[in-house]
């Protein structure tokens, strides 16, 4: 299937799709894809489109030129710091929100597979778009940091929830608060990278991981991230219980799990049509 590009509006964000799989690459790689303005509203156009796109089966996110993303631009805030009229603080805690939400959020409550692709540092707001993901894949090479204290911020983009419930907040309290480097075998260590691969077969092994989960069963692995979320928002048992049966029964009722249960028994391969 031909490569498809999804026009984003911009050059610091970019994004295409191939056969069920779209990529959406941070792209300014002169700054270690540190996030501007032009890249935010990239990232929120791309992840709308891949939501809605029905033939989109999962989505991989990833950074140009041997980075994930350093997360927001400190060198550009130096800069803007000097004065002159902007937005006031509540408008400026508004659009901050409404970031946040359309970008960490779309990526948490996405309704398909993200996988996180990090081939380098992914530090700040940028570590909080890749835990926002549902899966991480990073290079030998790469490493994560908060980096939130070094800078006196208290953090942003989802990174203490999704941390928290990732490693413990123990654990999460001493990664924001220190701020240091946590390597790529610490990351599969504490559970915050699902797999870690030499940096030269990261693309390959990103894109066998995507085949696998475009290839998997799409209304099942949406029920399943509703399960997850409901059990990490802290549903009490019965009730997760219950979301469980519900979510069961339906997904029992579509055309794939007809398909799936008829080829076990024959000993074939399943397709799932998304029904």
């Amino acid at each position: 299937m031909a490569r498809k590009i999804i026009d984003t509006g911009v050059t610091d964000c970019l994004a295409h799709e191939e056969d069920g799989i779209a990529v959406i690459t941070l792209n300014r790689p002169q700054a270690r894809n540190a996030m501007s303005g032009d890249m935010t509203a990239g990232l929120e156009r791309a992840l709308e489109h891949v939501e809605r796109d029905a033939s989109i089966r999962c989505v991989i996110i990833t950074g140009a030129g041997g980075a994930f993303c350093a997360g927001g631009d400190v060198k550009g805030m130096a800069a803007r710091s000097g004065g002159g009229q902007g937005p006031t603080l509540d408008e400026r805690i508004h659009l901050q929100r409404l970031n946040q939400r359309n970008t960490a959020g779309r990526i948490h409550l996405m309704p398909k597979p993200v996988l996180a692709s990090l081939p380098g540092a992914a530090a700040g707001a940028g570590l909080g778009l890749a835990l926002a993901a549902d899966l991480r894949i990073m290079a030998d090479t790469a490493f994560i940091t908060t980096a939130f204290a070094k800078v006196a911020f208290s953090g942003d983009y989802g990174g203490s929830y999704f941390l928290s419930h990732l490693v413990g907040q123990g654990k999460a309290k001493e990664l924001y608060f220190l701020s240091d480097r946590v390597s790529s075998a610490e990351c599969l260590a504490l559970g915050i990278a699902n797999k870690v691969v030499p940096a030269a077969d990261l693309e390959k092994e990103t894109f066998a991981l995507a085949r696998r989960l475009a290839d998997g069963p799409p209304v099942a692995y949406r029920y399943m991230k509703e399960n997850f979320r409901r059990a990490a928002l802290g549903g009490d048992m019965i009730e997760c219980l219950d979301l469980e049966a519900t979510h069961h029964v339906h997904s029992g009722l579509t055309e794939d799990h007809r398909n799936a249960a008829k080829a076990f028994v024959d000993k074939t391969t399943p397709v799932f049509v998304g029904r």
